[in-house]
């Protein structure tokens, strides 16, 4: 399972951390699936989260339509509608920006 990669990572420490940001959001549940580990909310799914040669990348499933204030989300592969946000340091105040944004999304408001 990808989690296992993720725990075994150089990077483990800040998956980790990071993964500790999305869970701090109440509503936000994780599940750990054969590729990747998902966090989502009873209405939907918010974003998935991997360790990578370079760090972490969180996919943010409605990026396209976030306020990308930052400049730090980009197009990962062919997905019209997930942005990823990667990164070797977390700056957490910026994961929670978009976490929170993605749950309103998701939520309609």
């Amino acid at each position: 399972m990808q989690y296992e990669k993720d725990m075994a990572s150089p990077y483990k420490e800040l998956f980790l951390s990071a993964r500790k940001v999305i869970l701090s959001f109440k509503e936000i549940e994780e599940t750990r699936k054969e590729r990747i580990t998902t966090f989502g909310i009873p209405e939907g799914g918010i974003c998935h989260m991997r360790t990578t040669s370079e760090g972490v990348d969180v996919g943010l499933l409605k990026g396209s339509i976030l306020e990308d204030k930052y400049g730090l989300l980009h197009v990962r592969g062919s997905s019209k509608k997930i942005r990823v946000f990667s990164f070797d340091k977390l700056d957490s105040s910026k994961l929670k920006y978009y976490i929170s944004q993605s749950i309103k999304i998701v939520r309609g408001e």
